[in-house]
């Protein structure tokens, strides 16, 4: 009986630790809450940028990961990329912004 206790948990914590170690994140793959945090990160970049007069958010594509956004697209000035690179800066999470924008 004690063999099939042993052996129940010992595979039960073979299972926990393959189940964290699935979700822990790498330098090229996010963990389950570094992807939510990222999408929420990227969902309010988007919103700054929509609630910015002078920037068409049409033209702003905003992707996030661990925190770096990066925003590309082709905008019709030099100034949309700055006020651009300011917005998304100024949220809270950012960690950093990569500009792949270019004028039309």
């Amino acid at each position: 009986m004690k063999y099939f206790t042993r052996l129940f948990l010992l595979s039960f914590l073979t299972v926990a630790l393959l189940t964290i170690v699935g979700c822990g994140s790498t330098h090229k793959q996010e963990g389950t809450g570094e992807y939510f945090d990222d999408t929420v990160i990227t969902t309010k970049v988007k919103a700054a940028i929509l609630n910015e007069p002078t920037l068409k958010a049409t033209e702003i594509n905003v992707e996030t990961f661990k925190g770096v956004v990066q925003l590309s697209g082709f905008v019709s000035s030099s100034a949309s990329i700055n006020k651009a690179i300011e917005v998304a800066s100024g949220v809270a999470g950012v960690k950093s912004v990569k500009n792949s924008m270019h004028l039309k």
